[in-house]
């Protein structure tokens, strides 16, 4: 069950980082949607934290990989919107979605 959930983490996070690069490049205005931005944060978060939780009952060590970036999830509401330190804690994260999803892929 592991193998997939981070799949899903990672993917959800790609998906966040995607959207708030998009805003912030000016490509998407998030004005009337900013609720959508939140909401994959909370996604995110939620998977995250379950593919934690699977991966330490299954004991997979590429959910280990992923504890890195509970640090960043939980900051990232205190970092507020400034785009520089909104953008390099948000980023400070993808190492560990890189790393659980290859451990994962290549344990498979």
């Amino acid at each position: 069950m592991a193998l997939p959930l981070i799949t899903a983490a990672g993917v959800s996070y790609a998906s966040n980082a995607a959207f708030g690069a998009a805003v912030a490049v000016g490509a998407v205005d998030n004005r009337r949607i900013r609720w959508v931005h939140h909401a994959l944060y909370i996604v995110t978060s939620s998977l995250t934290t379950v593919a934690l939780a699977a991966s330490a009952i299954e004991r997979r060590a590429a959910g280990l990989a992923l504890l890195p970036a509970v640090g960043p999830l939980i900051v990232l509401p205190y970092a507020g919107g400034q785009l520089r330190r909104h953008a390099a804690v948000a980023g400070s994260a993808a190492p560990a979605y890189a790393t659980a999803l290859v451990l994962a892929w290549r344990s498979r």
